[in-house]
């Protein structure tokens, strides 16, 4: 089946498109990555999106839940064209959206017992409609419905993709939020561990759109931060966060690590005088602590870790990490046969595959759920359910 998954990340920069041929029954899948095509969200639009994830008024996340479900159409379609693959090729479309609350802590509600809350829009129904293909959507509610924290769901494919029987892997996404995924040696879904453990390119995104008055949006290639020094005071005051020794499993997003976190990073960094060299130097080593330290939960050291998504791109905190781990190699995905960009797109294509063909495809190991279960709420496409997949 070939399938074409969308991805947009926490750090809200564009949406990445991953056209993916997907074959096999149960666990064990081939899976082939055909083509990715990634479209940058303009200025404004980004703007809105984080607007509305911190402060966003009722009205405001109905617009743009519409919105975004024409931009990620666009994108499929324009994946398309780039590829040269017909609409009637593609059977189905996962799109996670774009996260704008995620509250996996439950909060206790009179009469009902507690609840957990997460929100990704990007109409499904638009995405369905404009491009005539079958959509999945929605994978992170079910899970929590069981009691998961509805996140990281891309370990799974992590495991597919990158499980070795000789040695224990560590895969590790560099997007706005950072997590690691622990994958034993051997072929046991259920030994899998993975949880976020901390904020990374939104941090860094935020300090460099602040510190230029907006004048850039992000470090590109970490230029900025090679010129900088680290500050011992600041990085032992970031490792202090609550959240960095909280036991997994565990999730984060803006609602700890936006603005208000922000903030109260630019105050301490102001009582030392420290420069956005300095800062964004800081910031490097303190993801790749955070990471490294992702250790006190788990038995399984490295033997060796490979790494996906924008932050290989920063040649600074790609050397932080080398140090961090030293002698442990530290590797991109594009180095094992993957592609560091397109991974995430292409795990929810394969989730949207796994939830059409009735394979449970959470990891309770990982999200903290009751039990497996069939993630995504399915939206048909101009064929409607019948002829949309063969099953």
């Amino acid at each position: 089946m070939m399938v074409i998954g969308l991805m947009s990340g926490t750090s809200a920069d564009g949406v990445d498109a991953a056209i993916v041929d997907i074959r096999g029954t149960g666990h064990p899948l081939a899976i082939k990555l055909l083509g990715h095509y990634g479209r940058s969200y303009p200025p404004q639009l980004r703007e809105r999106i984080l607007h509305v994830a911190e402060r966003g008024t009722v009205a405001e996340v109905c617009h743009l839940h519409a919105l975004l479900g024409e931009v990620f159409a666009k994108t499929v379609l324009a994946a398309m064209t780039r590829f040269g693959v017909r609409p009637n090729q593609v059977k189905l479309i996962g799109s996670h959206g774009q996260t704008v609350h995620h509250l996996p802590e439950p909060t206790a509600e009179r009469g009902v017992g507690t609840v957990r809350s997460t929100l990704q829009i990007g109409s499904p129904a638009i995405i369905a409609e404009r491009t005539g293909i079958t959509t999945v959507s929605d994978f992170r509610s079910r899970d929590m419905a069981a009691g998961g924290e509805g996140a990281p769901l891309v370990p799974y494919t992590h495991f597919l993709v990158f499980r070795n029987k000789k040695a224990v892997r560590w895969v590790v996404n560099l997007g706005g939020i950072a997590n690691v995924t622990v994958i034993p040696r051997g072929e046991r879904l259920a030994s899998v561990q993975a949880f976020d453990t901390g904020p990374c390119n939104m941090l860094l995104d935020a300090l460099v759109t602040i510190g230029t008055n907006g004048r850039m949006t992000m470090d590109r290639g970490g230029r900025l931060a090679q010129r900088g020094e680290v500050h011992p005071g600041l990085l032992q005051w970031l490792l202090v966060h609550p959240y960095l020794h909280r036991h997994p499993p565990k999730s984060t997003g803006r609602e700890l690590f936006g603005k208000a976190y922000v903030q109260k990073v630019l105050a301490q960094s102001r009582r030392w005088h420290l420069s956005l060299n300095d800062l964004l130097a800081t910031g490097c080593q303190f993801i790749a602590h955070t990471i490294r330290d992702a250790q006190q939960w788990t038995k399984n050291v490295p033997g060796d870790v490979v790494c996906g998504g924008g932050g290989v791109r920063n040649t600074r905190l790609w050397a932080e990490l080398q140090k961090t781990f030293d002698p442990i190699p530290v590797r991109t995905m594009d180095a094992c046969g993957s592609s560091s960009q397109a991974f995430e797109a292409q795990a929810f294509a394969v989730l949207a595959y796994q939830t059409v063909h009735g394979v449970c495809a959470n990891v309770p190991s990982v999200t903290g759920a009751r039990h497996s279960v069939i993630l995504g709420s399915v939206t048909p496409g101009a064929q409607g359910f019948s002829k949309s997949w063969d099953i």
